[in-house]
């Protein structure tokens, strides 16, 4: 892997593109990420931009999702080329993958400047099983909650959204410039976090980061702006945009569970419909009614029992499930509706 710096984008024009991949994996009913080790150089610009294994984790590293430049010389497809550089990264080779979104935000990325050109970033959404990462990138899976403790609902209302979210956000609407904009700021609290009268949306992913960012709760609002980093978020931050690329793809993923049945991706070959609902609940941050989901996934006839039974957590025996690929040819909107929380 090269370094972080502008050596990875070295082709002269006025633009230049960059990969992005979020991979996304659930391990033992949580939802996963692999990430890579990158030195911030706002902080640390005499640095070869590399966490190497091994080597000692400085407060100016980073985490950052696996990404690089695309070189159309040797890079025959965008996705050909992103491939290429997750597995030199960690050398995972990947499976499911979709486009995301383009960002191309100007200063977005602070080698702009020095590169003379703006630095676009095509994401992407891949659906992997866990396994051991290794590479040239230090790389390791986390928690997507990591990152956004927010969203997290499966224990109930996470505690940092009355302690710090809703003070703050509250604050911020109250100092708008007149009553209009304290009137539509207020409206965009309910639309994101809800209220009495509006429902969690678990899908806003993207819409809650950026409302947080506008109102300076999150460190890269004040990065950004140069100022001086607050102790007030106590969640995760990434290089760059890239918890905004992730936030994407939470709310894609959120968004598509319940129109197309991806979840399989991210199971084994077969599973118990208890390790289905888990895992859908990984990705939602919101528990599920038993019975309910139990019902509309026999409904949907995507899954088949095998006759076996397994004890993978030493209680009762469950049988095992597998998903019915060739039912996808013929339903290509079908997928698991997701039943009602129990919010």
């Amino acid at each position: 892997m090269t370094a972080f710096g502008s050596d990875d984008f070295n082709n002269a024009g006025s633009v230049q593109i960059g990969l992005t991949a979020v991979i996304v994996a659930v391990t033992d009913a949580e939802p996963r990420i692999l990430v890579v080790r990158r030195v911030d150089h706002a902080l640390a610009s005499n640095e070869d931009g590399v966490a190497r294994v091994g080597e000692a984790i400085s407060e100016n590293t980073l985490e950052a999702l696996p990404y690089g430049p695309f070189y159309p010389e040797h890079h025959r497809t965008l996705d050909m080329g992103l491939r290429t550089w997750v597995e030199e990264q960690t050398e995972l080779a990947l499976g499911y993958v979709e486009q995301l979104y383009t960002f191309g935000d100007r200063g977005r990325d602070p080698r702009e400047q020095e590169l003379g050109a703006r630095v676009l970033s095509i994401g992407y959404l891949a659906l992997a099983q866990e396994a051991n990462p290794a590479g040239a990138g230090d790389a390791l899976w986390q928690n997507w909650y990591r990152y956004f403790p927010w969203e997290d609902w499966r224990a109930g209302k996470p505690a940092i959204i009355s302690e710090e979210i809703e003070p703050g956000l509250e604050e911020w609407a109250a100092n708008g410039n007149n009553p209009a904009e304290i009137r539509e700021r207020f409206a965009r609290i309910d639309a994101c976090f809800g209220s009495e009268q509006v429902r969690w949306n678990e899908d806003r992913v993207l819409e809650r980061y950026e409302l947080l960012y506008e109102a300076g709760l999150v460190t890269e609002a004040q990065r950004d702006q140069d100022e001086e980093i607050s102790a007030h978020d106590h969640s995760h931050t990434m290089v760059l945009d890239h918890r905004r690329i992730l936030a994407t793809a939470m709310g894609r993923l959120r968004g598509k569970l319940k129109y197309r049945p991806v979840v399989f991706e991210l199971l084994p070959p077969t599973f118990t419909l208890l390790e289905l609902q888990k895992t859908v609940e990984a990705i939602t941050g919101n528990l599920l009614h038993k019975q309910n989901f139990r019902r509309l996934v026999e409904k949907s006839g995507l899954v088949e029992g095998t006759g076996k039974y397994e004890s993978r957590t030493g209680g009762r025996p469950a049988e095992t499930f597998r998903y019915v690929r060739d039912i996808l040819a013929e339903r290509l909107t079908a997928g698991p509706k997701l039943p009602v929380g129990k919010r």
